[in-house]
């Protein structure tokens, strides 16, 4: 996928004098490409030659690999236990099926709880130290996975693992946001979320392998997929340290004339250069904004389908007739088919320069994909219909996801607000995963009615807010370029803390729908 990144399209400009921008220039970025900021600098910038296309290429490469690499690992830490049920996890610990959910919906609690706590002590601390120390204590907590040894400990370790692994993702974004343009983050931040699907194609590749060490040192299969992967957590964590970076202006991988190039596109792009402090006022403002709220509504609507297909989805192929190492093999090719087209879907979306007619179409793919195993009244009978349904429901679902969580990054200006709204997306959003670890109850199975047609239903839903949101950024946009055209006078930067203080309010910004 990395060399992907490298496309043209992105950055027009390969090559870029800094000499030649001038800050009488007027960036009028609204009628070049929907959703970019007009901020320019207020004066000349210092000579310096840099290439825009090799340096973009530079951070991708240092970048995002480090920042994938961990959400794949959590991502496989927190569904793996439904690779685990398959090798006996609920027979071994005397657990009832929806003892089992009661762990899954624990995980999640934990989760929502923690989300804007931990985005808050992100922006007082540093992502070098803050993503890495995450992933150690949620790589510990996954390994502890392993050794339980009643419902208790299930239980107990289910909602540490969520606490642990709830700042990552809105870190994330809020992280990649300090170091890309507007116009260039949605697709990385898509590219990121791929690792979820990746994550669910690989869980199904190694619970395979892991599940033959079954009896080795006298343990059961399930138990060595937690404490190998959470391991490999462990280790991974370690390293991190050393190669996740902080901010552009702190790192030693850049020369000064490219902390000085990424520092001037940023300026006259977004907020990202602004020396921000944590503001609890700030915190105020993103909770009474009602675009952060259906923001974190469309991530609802979609995380309840996104949760239950990956942590029910080696159990719903079982329940077509196939064994448990069948099912988890079966369970790969959905998951890649997901990866490819969310990355697919990620480039469409960015050269479009929108982002809702691309979740709406997404969407209804998905739907489709649970009308098909609705549909199917004997999935034994039939298992070939039902697996295709969930080809269609992965295909939908993974790239709706990724562009909704990219959408807050894009939009929301001012740095602790955007922290915030990341934060209030997820956590909100979460919230529909834990109504939804309670739907797929055994009693359901093989067909599973309750839980597919809640999926479906919350996707519709989806249709409807991200139709919304979609209007109300229309509308939004529309109202400012009616206040410019009486007060032109606006379309001159002022670099002053008080128009950086506008942030997403201010007349020169356009939302991207």
């Amino acid at each position: 996928m990395l060399p992907s990144l490298l496309r043209d399209d992105f950055n027009p400009k390969h090559s870029v004098t800094l000499s030649k921008i001038m800050a009488s220039e007027k960036l009028h970025l609204q009628a070049e490409r929907p959703g970019a900021s007009t901020l320019s600098s207020g004066s000349e910038l210092e000579a310096s030659s840099v290439n825009e296309k090799a340096l973009l290429r530079k951070l991708d490469l240092r970048l995002l690999p480090a920042v994938s690499i961990l959400y794949l690992l959590s991502f496989l830490d927190r569904s793996n236990v439904a690779n685990a049920r398959l090798e006996g996890l609920t027979t071994d610990l005397h657990m009832t099926g929806n003892q089992y959910l009661t762990g899954l919906t624990l995980y999640f609690v934990g989760y929502v709880l923690f989300e804007i706590p931990c985005n808050v002590i992100l922006k007082r601390t540093t992502p070098k130290f803050w993503l890495p120390t995450l992933t150690l204590v949620w790589g510990i907590v996954s390994t502890l996975m392993g050794l339980c040894q009643n419902l208790t400990g299930f239980l107990i370790v289910r909602f540490f693992l969520g606490v642990a692994e709830s700042g990552l993702f809105p870190g994330v974004v809020f992280y990649l946001s300090m170091w890309y343009k507007r116009t260039e983050r949605q697709y990385r931040i898509s590219l990121f979320f791929s690792a979820a699907s990746l994550a669910g194609a690989f869980g199904g590749i190694l619970a395979y392998g892991i599940a033959h060490m079954r009896n080795v040192g006298g343990l059961s299969g399930w138990r060595w997929i937690f404490i190998l992967e959470g391991l490999l957590t462990i280790v991974i964590s370690s390293l991190a340290y050393f190669f996740i970076s902080n901010y552009p202006s702190g790192v030693s991988w850049l020369s000064d004339n490219e902390k000085s190039y990424i520092h001037t596109r940023l300026m006259a792009d977004s907020d990202a250069t602004h020396a921000e402090k944590f503001s609890w006022g700030q915190v105020w403002v993103a909770a009474k904004d009602i675009k952060c709220w259906l923001y974190g509504l469309a991530f609802h609507t979609l995380s309840l389908p996104l949760y239950t297909l990956s942590l029910f989805l080696p159990t719903i192929i079982k329940d077509m007739g196939y064994t448990a190492a069948q099912s988890q093999l079966l369970s790969i090719p959905p998951y890649a088919v997901a990866t490819i087209f969310t990355v697919v879907w990620a480039v469409a979306s960015e050269r479009s320069g929108r982002r809702a007619p691309f979740i709406i179409a997404t969407s209804s793919l998905a739907i489709i994909g649970y009308i098909i195993l609705l549909a199917n009244k004997n999935p034994h009978r039939r298992p070939g219909v039902s697996y295709l349904g969930t080809f269609f429901a992965a295909a939908g679902i993974y790239p709706s996801v990724a562009l909704s969580l990219s959408w807050p990054a894009v939009n929301v200006s001012g740095q602790t607000k955007r922290a915030i709204a990341n934060a209030m997306q997820i956590s909100i959003g979460n919230l529909g995963a834990v109504l939804g670890t309670q739907l797929y109850r055994p009693i359901t199975a093989p067909r599973y009615v309750l839980g597919h047609s809640f999926a479906l239903g919350y996707l519709a839903t989806n249709i409807i807010v991200v139709s919304a949101l979609w209007w109300i950024l229309n509308r939004e946009n529309k109202k400012k370029q009616i206040y410019l055209q009486h007060n032109p006078s606006t379309r001159e930067f002022h670099d002053s803390a008080e128009d950086l203080k506008q942030g997403d309010d201010h007349p020169r910004w356009t939302f991207t729908a």
